[in-house]
């Protein structure tokens, strides 16, 4: 078993140096990660033309291979898809501190890497794990993390990606768990959830307010509002309550159209 490790907080993140020495008693480690902070990335590559990627190498305490990208986490994980670190078998992503879940998922870097690696037929696991007084959403802040609980969310990691090794499902798949930021003794137990539709915490206003140094310019204020008890079938409401949250991801495929006579007609009138 190969697994490669990435994020979307850079090389030098805690929760990825934790994650990546949990992974090697389950075969080969390889760490493939951001060079600098990613976050929010989701399964962004970016320009290559413009980007012209690099890789470098790394160092990182138990890891034999580690590699940091001038890119983002998708690219990563695209990359290891197409063979430039071996043969992957797996791709783990993390720890992301503060919890990917409802919204989220659609623009996490953590989950963008696993859901790229997916694409290539790799199956992968997202670990993300909340951060206290910020509800379940967010980005983890040097001084929010301190203290974080990185090693409980790895063992989290660890045994579901023991369990997939053992039994693995028939299909490609990626995983989005999302793990309290408590002692794996003080977790109340594990759930398999929806992805939410209704955000634990949301962002309540944007207002442009004029720039104090660039006439014509405006920095964007934001209000985040409190945050919303949610029930336990869906990701944010069991991790808000003590549960680790499991979720299955599933591919983008296209579905039924409904309601869809006023595009035929358009594009019957244009393309007849």
């Amino acid at each position: 078993m190969h697994i490669l490790v990435t994020n979307d907080d850079g090389i030098d993140s805690e929760g990825l140096r934790v994650l990546a020495r949990a992974m090697t008693e389950h075969g080969d480690v390889t760490v493939v990660a951001p060079h600098t902070e990613n976050s929010g990335a989701g399964a962004a590559i970016g320009a290559l033309h413009l980007i012209e990627p690099e890789v470098h190498p790394a160092d990182i305490e138990g890891i034999d291979t580690a590699w940091k990208v001038t890119g983002t986490p998708a690219l990563c994980a695209l990359f290891a898809r197409m063979g430039a670190f071996g043969d992957i078998d797996m791709i783990v992503s993390g720890i992301n501190p503060g919890a990917n879940v409802g919204r989220a998922v659609y623009h996490s870097g953590t989950v963008g890497a696993a859901i790229t690696g997916r694409i290539g037929g790799i199956p992968g696991v997202a670990v993300s794990q909340t951060v206290p007084g910020f509800g379940v959403m967010g980005q983890g802040w040097e001084e929010a993390i301190v203290g974080q609980k990185w090693q409980a969310a790895a063992d989290v990691a660890s045994k579901v990606v023991g369990g997939l090794i053992a039994s693995p499902p028939h299909d490609s798949y990626v995983i989005n768990l999302n793990v309290p930021d408590l002692d794996v003794s003080d977790m109340k137990g594990w759930r398999y959830t929806e992805v939410g539709l209704v955000p634990p915490r949301a962002i309540q206003t944007v207002d442009l307010a004029p720039h104090p140094t660039t006439d014509g310019a405006f920095k964007v204020e934001m209000e985040w509002g409190d945050a919303v008890d949610l029930p336990l079938d869906v990701d944010a409401g069991a991790v808000m309550h003590d549960y680790v949250s499991v979720s299955y991801l599933s591919p983008i495929t296209a579905v039924t159209p409904h309601g869809d006579a006023g595009v035929v007609a358009a594009l019957d009138d244009l393309l007849r």
